[in-house]
């Protein structure tokens, strides 16, 4: 089930905002030659692809971590291990 944040990241028309990067030349020229290696049409594109797979990475593990946080703060409040296993499998 994709979440809202996602639904509206897959969507092609997304609003779009330029920014400025100071990154190294051997770096930009390394993303030149490996972006047509692996399937992207330029640097830029591949330089979004590797924003986007560490931001869904760290959304993904800071979300899980709350998510055992919550489970353990359930814990010692004394909800079994029964009832927080089903909903934790109801909620994914």
């Amino acid at each position: 089930m994709l979440t809202e944040r996602t639904k509206k990241r897959l969507s092609k028309d997304r609003p779009t905002t330029s920014i400025t990067l100071r990154i190294p030349v051997d770096v930009v020229e390394s993303m030149k030659t490996l972006a047509p290696l692996v399937g992207f049409s330029g640097y830029q594109t591949l330089l979004k692809s590797y924003i986007s797979t560490g931001l869904r990475k760290d959304e993904e593990r800071l979300a899980g971590s709350s998510t055992a946080r919550l489970i353990e703060a359930l814990k010692r409040r004394g909800v079994s291990d029964e009832v927080l296993t089903e909903a934790t499998r109801e909620a994914a």
